[in-house]
């Protein structure tokens, strides 16, 4: 795009971009650009960032970098930057796949601990007794186990949680997040949010002992 006869170049960042360990980070990884079609090529190539070792596994990426980076290849361009001040980079190895054995002992261990703790919450509030009122204010008669009651309710209880969680398995009913999938979301907001301001302050520790 050209205006008052300089070339501008228009650029989004993305929110959160990854690259594999070892490789380098090229602008078309990181943004979203529009320029004018002989720029195009050596921009989406430009090489922003070689990730080290002492990076750990996520890098703040600051639109100064970029502007300095494009600026020492095109110093012509005029640059209009849209959206996100920084791009947060995630920093992944190719692990080894989950053992099978271990997640087996893993959907033990959380299949025995819900079950326990849903049979702590009905001791808790002694639902076997609120049953058996129930049952004999609706029959006249007391038993020791009102199964017309706490077989329904049992059945209710799985059913609930699916249409909670809006899972089966991995089937989901319909487009809405599940309460859970909100969690996660914020979490890792959250985490995002934390890394982020963290990395500036190390930018700005680092500008300030230059």
């Amino acid at each position: 795009m050209v205006q008052n006869g300089a070339p501008y170049l228009y650029i989004r960042l993305r929110r959160k971009a990854s690259v594999r360990k070892g490789n380098v980070v090229k602008l078309n990884q990181i943004a979203q650009i529009i320029v004018e079609p002989e720029y195009e090529d050596a921009l989406n190539g430009l090489i922003i960032h070689k990730p080290q070792h002492e990076d750990g596994n996520r890098v703040l990426i600051d639109m100064m970098l970029i502007v300095r980076k494009v600026k020492n290849l095109f110093p012509e361009l005029q640059i209009e930057h849209f959206g996100e001040p920084h791009v947060l980079l995630e920093i992944y190895s190719d692990n080894k796949k989950a053992s099978p054995v271990l997640i087996g002992l893993v959907w033990l261990l959380l299949f025995i601990g819900s079950g326990l703790a849903i049979m702590n919450f009905h001791a808790d509030v002694s639902m076997l007794v609120v049953h058996q009122r129930i049952y004999e204010l609706m029959t006249g008669k007391k038993v020791e186990h009102p199964l017309i009651l706490q077989i329904p309710y049992s059945l209710g209880i799985g059913v609930g949680m699916v249409i909670f969680f809006n899972h089966l398995f991995k089937k989901k009913f319909n487009e809405e997040p599940s309460p859970l999938e909100v969690e996660m979301f914020m979490y890792q907001e959250n985490i995002n949010h934390y890394v982020i301001t963290e990395e500036y302050v190390k930018i700005h520790e680092e500008g300030e002992t230059k």
